[in-house]
């Protein structure tokens, strides 16, 4: 188990920093014991949270309805609570993503 995040009997919960109005929504790397986690939405009317909830969910293969804020819904320190997530795929967030596989040209 990493200090950004801990197994407990609701679910996982995820400590995060969220940074809107990323060109793409992904994960960004561990930092200070919290998830770097990019969202493609301004922070205007919870657009960057909706955001965010439908990042983790499809990124941990679980419904939107099993992510929730649980702490932080105003700032960018926020912890999310993910029921139904397995650790693995929880872990695999801090993953930097995987290169594209280059291909060979085809012969003349």
């Amino acid at each position: 188990m990493s200090a950004w995040w801990r197994e407990t009997a609701e679910g996982v919960r995820i400590s995060l920093v969220v940074v809107p109005r990323a060109s793409r929504s992904e994960a960004a790397g561990v930092a200070a014991d919290r998830l770097r986690v990019r969202v493609a939405a301004p922070p205007v009317d919870g657009a960057a949270n909706t955001e965010l909830v439908r990042f983790l969910a499809r990124a941990l293969g679980v419904p939107r309805t099993a992510v929730a804020i649980v702490a932080g819904p105003s700032g960018r320190r926020k912890t999310a609570l993910v029921r139904g997530a397995s650790p693995t795929a929880v872990e695999g967030l801090a993953l930097p993503p995987k290169a594209p596989v280059a291909r060979a040209a085809a012969p003349d």
